[in-house]
């Protein structure tokens, strides 16, 4: 049986199971109560894996939850079909599908042969983690001209070959390749 974590233990990244579902916690807040007999609560704002959902729950310090089945596999992107994306399993070779809806946003950031993480909720896929940072192509973006300083602002919108749109410096022309926060997904360099 898989251990129990108390509430007051979840920490920011954590991974938990909450009402059969798997969780994953974005921040963390604990009040100490301020009058004697009060209790410790442990405010989670959380994700649900399975949804995508995100919420805020409060939670006794001593509630326990248990580790979810969750395991995180490396996979390489391969293509898109439309309807899924499938990814090649770097180990057994096996292909796992997820569906555009589970990916969200998150499929701008998909390149081709990009290895991620892909996370399997009792063997079945239900989300990736990418790495911190992606290498994509400056697919469209206007051309900086000398003084668009004077706003104090030195970044133009650009978009990428995946259509994801980001701001880059002035520099940067199209067919540039440049890297990308994947968490922020934010102008990060030259590629």
């Amino acid at each position: 049986m898989a251990s129990l974590i108390e509430a007051i233990d979840i920490k920011r990244k954590m991974f938990f199971e909450f009402e059969g579902a798997p969780y994953h916690c974005i921040d963390v807040e604990v009040s100490k109560p301020t009058a004697r007999g009060g209790q410790t609560l442990v405010r989670l704002k959380m994700r649900n894996l399975l949804t995508r959902a995100v919420f805020d729950k409060t939670f006794k310090a001593a509630e326990k939850f248990s580790e979810p089945d969750l395991v995180q596999v490396p996979a390489t992107y391969q293509y898109n079909d439309g309807d899924a994306y499938h990814f090649m399993e770097d180990v057994t070779f096996e292909t796992l599908s997820l569906s555009a809806e589970t990916l969200g946003d998150d499929r701008d950031l998909l390149t081709d042969n990009l290895v991620v993480k892909v996370q399997k909720f009792n063997g079945n896929p239900i989300a990736l983690e990418f790495p911190s940072i992606v290498e994509m192509t400056i697919a469209q973006t206007e051309e900086g001209a000398r003084g668009n300083t004077a706003s104090g602002s030195v970044t133009k919108p650009a978009t990428t070959d995946t259509g994801l749109e980001i701001q880059v410096p002035l520099f940067i022309k199209e067919g540039e390749r440049v890297k990308v926060h994947t968490e922020t997904r934010e102008f990060a360099g030259r590629a």
